[in-house]
């Protein structure tokens, strides 16, 4: 995804000052030393994030929750904690707050209803919850300055226990941005899919939503040119965009041509419940689907390429154990522009595990978008929940509530063995945070169910960072089971861009001694 962040301006236009005023005070005739091609990582200053409306069912029981990981306290820009006109450090906010003309999904023209308090992370390392239930709950908008940015990440998630809409949705709330792909979303009769756009900044943004369905793009009309007004939000039914057939599996990609949103789907599915549909990570020859839990009935993987060329892939299960074929599957052909998808069935086997997709001709990748649609239990007791692929971790990625007896943290690397330190945050009631070392070995899945804080009351944040080795992927499952229902839902782990890479202004002022 094409991300703006301001922080590498500000970053840059600080370290612009700072040369410019050594050379302007060089002796006459002494030529300044030119600056090195070396880079330094700096904590980005101000982030922001956007959080759908949660749900349209009355009974819809949500919990918000902010956190900002410590650790991130060196580099800073010269300058960047002045305030404006003073000396003073300016005070690091985390907040967020409804969107002005946030209104919930379906239409229902009550007034939005914030959270029963704000929630306001005050000190990096201490998880806070807010509250905000029913069908009038609103989309929310925020930022974190200062200290809190770093890594600043919003869980929100909403149990429904009774209606359409029944089920446990999951979604980390997205930085705005102006492209995304959602594969594994539908315009089947069963389904009632809206993507959801919501503007955080000052000005309006204007999308654009294309479809595209096995065969090539959906007709489609009211697509082009949707206006999304500052900080408010836009939900829109994707069946009401075409009056092709119905399509079991579509691939959705948002764009904008002016301004950004944050954008997420929300799935009901008649029979099988409900849940948010994050966008995949941006398109790739090789894909990472991780953390499929263990004891998944059905999984179906959704792929499409957006470019000029078909994709031949081969498709890997990463296990415990190590890499395997999965039966009848190990190669998948995507036509360009049309999306495929395949079942999985009896994939898993009572183990957790990932998804690899690589190119057949390693020579000649052709990037793909994909994700898988999981199902735990059968039948009435049946629930859903979506895997976009992933991208590797860099640097840190956090996952914010997590409860205990109910959190599985799945680790994938695919290509060679990697070292992680895994940190359970303080609980948002109490607890003392712990730190594990995990050694995840090449083509393998790692689950871990057991790292919690001592003496935990409340939520907590985990947050993985990589030491040596491979590349990692990650993703959290949150399980809370009600009335037989094995509700679930699976956020995979994106970095947390906490930090950015500027170029590094060195002066040898020794000529002034």
């Amino acid at each position: 995804m094409k991300r703006t962040t301001l922080s590498l301006i500000a970053g840059a236009t600080a370290l612009a000052a700072v040369t410019g005023f050594a050379a302007l005070t060089a002796p006459e005739g002494t030529a300044a030393p030119e600056a090195t091609k070396a880079t330094t990582r700096l904590p980005v200053e101000r982030v922001g994030l956007a959080c759908p409306v949660p749900s349209s069912s009355e009974v819809a029981e949500t919990v918000y929750t902010s956190y900002t990981p410590a650790g991130t306290d060196t580099g800073k820009t010269p300058g960047a904690d002045k305030g404006k006109g003073n000396d003073k450090a300016e005070k690091p906010t985390a907040l967020l707050k409804p969107a002005t003309g946030a209104t919930a999904s379906g239409g229902t023209g009550k007034k939005p209803a914030a959270p029963k308090a704000p929630a306001t992370v005050t000190t990096p390392g201490k998880p806070v919850t807010a509250e905000a239930n029913g069908a009038s709950a609103p989309a929310l908008t925020g930022s974190a300055t200062g200290a809190l940015a770093p890594g600043w990440t919003v869980q929100q998630t909403t149990v429904v226990p009774a209606g359409g809409s029944r089920g446990l949705l999951g979604l980390t709330c997205g930085a705005p941005d102006t492209d995304f792909w959602f594969p594994a979303a539908s315009t089947a009769k069963a389904r009632h899919d809206y993507v959801h756009l919501t503007n955080p900044d000052d000005t309006a943004a204007v999308a654009d939503i294309t479809l595209y369905g096995p065969e090539g793009v959906l007709k489609s009309q009211f697509t082009e040119g949707i206006p999304v007004p500052a900080h408010s939000t836009v939900p829109v039914l994707l069946s009401t965009l075409t009056h092709e057939a119905a399509q079991r599996d579509v691939t959705v990609h948002v764009t904008t041509r002016s301004g950004r949103v944050g954008a997420a789907v929300g799935v009901a599915d008649d029979k099988l419940g409900s849940d948010w549909l994050s966008a995949s990570a941006d398109p790739s020859g090789s894909v990472v689907l991780p953390g499929i839990p263990a004891d998944a009935t059905s999984v179906r993987l959704v792929v499409f390429a957006p470019g000029q060329d078909d994709a031949d892939l081969k498709v890997k299960l990463s296990t415990a154990n190590g890499a395997i074929v999965p039966a009848g599957a190990g190669t998948l052909h995507v036509k360009s522009g049309m999306t495929t998808s395949i079942d999985l069935p009896d994939l898993t086997r009572g183990s957790a595990a990932s998804l690899f997709l690589g190119p057949e001709n390693a020579k000649r990748p052709v990037p793909v978008v994909a994700a898988l649609q999981v199902v735990r239990g059968k039948g009435e007791k049946s629930e859903i929940a979506f895997i976009p692929a992933a991208g590797p971790i860099s640097a840190r990625a956090t996952v914010a509530d997590n409860r205990a007896k109910a959190s599985t943290l799945s680790l994938t690397a695919p290509d060679a063995d990697a070292q992680v330190k895994i940190t359970a945050s303080a609980g948002s009631g109490a607890g003392t945070p712990v730190s594990k070392a995990v050694t995840v070995r090449a083509g393998t899945t790692t689950a871990l169910t057991d790292l919690a804080p001592q003496g935990l009351k409340g939520s907590y944040a985990l947050t993985v960072e990589p030491v040596s080795g491979g590349k990692v992927h990650a993703a959290r499952t949150l399980a809370v089971p009600q009335d037989g229902v094995p509700m679930f839902t699976v956020q995979t782990l994106t970095d947390d861009r906490g930090t950015v890479e500027v170029p590094s202004a060195r002066q040898d002022l020794g000529v002034l001694d």
